[in-house]
C-alpha cells in the first residue's frame, strides 16, 4: 500500500487531469509514474497534474515529475503542474525547478477546461 492516492481525470479530448493525494515518494512514484504516463501515451493537448493535496515530495517524486515533462515534450503534449501544495513549492523552489516546469498555481486551467 503506497501512500498516494492517484485521480484521473479526462476532459472531451482537451485535458487529461492526475491529481495526486498524499505523499509522492520513492514508495509512491511507481503508481504515479504508470498513470501519468499513460495520460501522456494519450496524448491530448494538455496534461495537468494537480499536486494541491500531496503532503511530501522527495527527491524521486520531483525526478518523476521531470521525466514526465521531458515525455511529454517528446509526444508534442503540454505539460503542466497545477496548484503544488507548499511541501511541492518549496521543493520546486529549492531545486530551481520551478523555472522549467510551467506551473499553474491557482488551478486556472483546471478551471477554464472544466468550465468552473
Amino acid at each position: 500500500m503506497t501512500g498516494l492516492e492517484v485521480r484521473l481525470h479526462r476532459t472531451a479530448g482537451e485535458l487529461s487531469v492526475c491529481a495526486l493525494v498524499g505523499d509522492l515518494d520513492i514508495e509512491s512514484r511507481a503508481p504515479a509514474g504508470c498513470a501519468i504516463d499513460g495520460l501522456i501515451a494519450e496524448r491530448p493537448p494538455l496534461v495537468v497534474i494537480d499536486l494541491e493535496r500531496v503532503g511530501f515530495c522527495d527527491s524521486s517524486g520531483l525526478n518523476l515529475l521531470l521525466r514526465a515533462r521531458m515525455n511529454a515534450i517528446a509526444a508534442g503534449v503540454d505539460f503542466r503542474l497545477a496548484h503544488p501544495s507548499p511541501a511541492v513549492a518549496r521543493v520546486l523552489e529549492i531545486t530551481g525547478t520551478d523555472s522549467i516546469f510551467s506551473i499553474d498555481a491557482d488551478g486556472e486551467s483546471l478551471r477554464t477546461a472544466s468550465g468552473r
